[in-house]
């Protein structure tokens, strides 16, 4: 324990979960004062989740990462579970505090619960500081000549791409700064039973940026049966890597992947400054949208049991794996919404209790793609043929016969819908929407 009287900082770690090329923490470790660093176990988000979440567990790991590092040079995590306002309050009445240091969040809660925190802190007299480090553009870095957002994702990739700077891909070397940590306590961090949850056997692939899978991604990334995708979407999502380092590859090996890295700012910088999408289409005129919304229906999508093999195959990966293959996920994804006519918001949480890389901003960017309800959608009338999907990206099914055990004999079901009927049904529901 510090004494009462010795004044220290406090890093916050949230979804920047590494040690090194850590902005926030490498501000705090600047300060000149020793930093404890935190984690909160956020009761508010946790008592809502599955008891063996998979990214509960992988979050998990990612602590005891963090803290064999610091106990390795003497230094140790506190880990304390709560809200974050009791967790500020009890820190204040053991230590004296003179600054708290995180990074952004660009989620609505993220954003209401940092004002909540900040006005407690700075009624205490500590100053609270926070830094962008899971993007590379802030919210108003990339706007237009009359300096409103963009809603289309071309001329903001454009204009992001003039914009982009050396400084905005600066390196922030908090790997070498650790000695500046207080010294560790006795107290270990808690298991992971210990907090009420299990440890799942859904497991993320390691974070490796590699080159040769980045160098070929333009040729592979929409074959699911290739490994053409870099998995790396959780490590973004949770901060395991540096969003900052990965650009840096991505010009140097391929723009292809650099724009997929810019189509995540983009929906950021949507939801950042429209959160009304979250519960919300874009374009509002599309909440008039009779959804069928047929529980047995969403039930069949959800299990892969819809008799149409791509959609299955790419439910049924999202379901074991916690994965998903993102031409699999435009394809699920307009099957529910058009050719079942089920609310893009109904699937967009189920991704959400599913998908590694969960991002509310990327999630609800795709969906509302999707659905053609967003502000840089698909057409509403542009609707995928699953079959002829299958066709194009997946012609073998080596694929689908990873995940569709016997989708090719007679025991398999029906396609519980035409495609010609769904869709001319799909295209006079969104007419009469857009004409009411």
């Amino acid at each position: 324990m510090m004494k009462k009287d010795q004044v220290i900082d406090v890093f916050w770690f949230r979804r920047d979960l590494r040690l090194n090329d850590n902005k926030g923490l490498y501000r705090a470790l600047q300060g000149g004062r020793q930093v404890l660093p935190l984690f909160i176990l956020d009761r508010d988000i946790l008592d809502h989740l599955p008891r063996n979440d998979h990214r509960v567990s992988f979050i998990y790991r990612a602590l005891r990462d963090i803290e064999t590092s610091l106990r390795a040079r003497t230094k140790g995590l506190m880990i304390k579970r709560g809200s974050p306002a009791e967790v500020f309050q009890q820190l204040l009445d053991s230590y004296s505090i003179g600054a708290v240091y995180s990074n952004l969040d660009h989620e609505p809660s993220g954003i209401e619960r940092d004002r909540q925190v900040e006005r407690y802190l700075r009624s205490k007299g500590v100053d609270f500081h926070q830094e962008l480090d899971h993007l590379v553009m802030n919210k108003n870095d990339v706007l237009k000549g009359d300096g409103t957002p963009y809603h289309v994702y071309t001329p903001y990739g454009k204009r992001w791409k003039t914009l982009l700077t050396g400084d905005h891909l600066n390196r922030y070397p908090s790997e070498t700064l650790l000695a500046r940590f207080v010294p560790a306590t006795n107290n270990p961090i808690p298991r992971l039973h210990d907090i009420g949850f299990s440890t799942s056997s859904i497991t993320a692939p390691p974070p490796d940026i590699n080159k040769q899978l980045i160098t070929q991604y333009h040729l592979k990334r929409d074959v699911p049966a290739k490994e053409g995708t870099t998995r790396l979407g959780v490590h973004l999502r949770f901060g395991t890597v540096s969003i900052r380092q990965l650009v840096k590859k991505a010009m140097e090996w391929n723009q292809t992947f650099l724009n997929e890295l810019i189509w995540r700012e983009f929906y950021a910088m949507i939801l950042w400054h429209h959160p009304y999408v979250v519960n919300n289409s874009f374009k509002t005129v599309y909440d008039r949208i009779e959804w069928q919304n047929n529980e047995d229906d969403f039930q069949l999508w959800k299990e892969g049991r819809t008799g149409y093999p791509m959609v299955d195959a790419g439910m049924r990966q999202l379901k074991e794996s916690g994965y998903m293959h993102n031409r699999l996920r435009m394809i699920t994804a307009s099957f529910l919404s058009k050719h079942l006519l089920i609310d893009w918001r109904w699937g967009a949480a189920w991704f959400a209790e599913k998908l590694f890389d969960y991002e509310l901003s990327s999630n609800n960017g795709g969906w509302q793609w999707s659905a053609g309800t967003g502000c840089d959608a698909a057409p509403y009338f542009r609707i995928f043929n699953p079959l002829s999907q299958q066709q194009k990206f997946d012609p073998d099914a080596r694929f689908i016969r990873q995940w569709v055990a016997g989708f090719d004999t007679p025991e398999y079901p029906q396609p519980m819908t035409d495609h010609a009927y769904a869709r001319e049904r799909c295209l006079k529901v969104y007419r009469k929407a857009l004409n009411s």
